[in-house]
């Protein structure tokens, strides 16, 4: 919306003409730290026909994108929260990783990835990546309120070559105008998680941390639910963390609806 303008730009619709190239572009960095937690409360967190499947770790990534195509060379930054699953429906069975939430720094994505994929995104103030004494840094936050710290340090160069990465599922939610707590639509979705388009050029590993700071509802009336619930997940054991170097990728074309 608004449709009667016509379709809405974004990584979905290019302006007719605009080439892409999504062998080269974006740039991306991404930083992730991982730990062990409580297979109960990410249970509790799990939609209906969801399950936790093996280790009770989750993993917390910024992406930080530049040279963005369809964004005419601009970019931004996302977050995104995820845990190993498996969904059984009526008709279809998948495993993965179940995408909980995704911050990004940006209103276009998450407007259009909301609507268009289905994806759980929330906004979010995303300082760039800091370096410091051998350590990468990243935070999030919302007008004055940080949320949310990692670190990953020790680094250390690793095989650029890595196993596919775990398909992606999600629940995608639209909310019935007029007639509050029924759904429109109530779905999920699986995005493929091998992407053909994007290339690894560098990949390291090292030790990580991961930081959930709890908020009161002044500081974050619009989703401190959704910070205090990750906040409250006990750190049994850090699971490390890794930085990745590479370049191009898709724009999740290739979304199916599982029953």
């Amino acid at each position: 919306m608004p449709t009667h303008f016509g379709p809405a730009r974004g990584p979905r619709q290019m302006p007719d003409g605009m080439p892409a190239d999504p062998a080269s572009n974006p740039r991306r960095l991404s930083v992730a730290a991982r730990f062990l937690t409580d297979a109960a409360r990410l249970e509790a967190h799990l939609p209906e026909g969801f399950a936790l499947s093996g280790e009770p770790v989750v993993t917390v990534e910024f992406h930080y994108l530049t040279g963005i195509d369809w964004l005419a060379g601009r970019g931004y930054t996302m977050v995104q929260v995820s845990w190993p699953a498996s969904f059984a429906g009526r008709e279809d069975k998948a495993s993965g990783r179940f995408l909980a939430v995704i911050w990004e720094s940006l209103a276009d994505p998450v407007i259009t990835g909301r609507d268009e994929v289905g994806h759980p995104k929330l906004y979010a103030d995303i300082p760039p990546l800091r370096t410091w004494d051998g350590a990468h840094l990243c935070s999030a936050g919302w007008l004055g309120f940080r949320f949310l710290d990692i670190e990953v340090s020790g680094l250390r160069d690793i095989s650029p070559d890595a196993p596919p990465p775990d398909d992606i599922l999600m629940l995608k939610y639209v909310p019935r105008t007029g007639d509050w707590g029924e759904a429109d639509l109530c779905q999920v979705t699986l995005t493929p998680g091998a992407d053909p388009d994007r290339s690894v050029e560098r990949r390291q590993a090292g030790t990580g941390r991961v930081q959930f700071h709890p908020a009161a509802w002044a500081d974050l009336p619009t989703m401190d639910h959704v910070v205090n619930a990750l906040a409250g997940l006990p750190v049994y054991e850090p699971r490390g963390g890794t930085v990745v170097h590479s370049r191009g990728g898709k724009s999740y074309l290739d979304q199916r609806i599982l029953r």
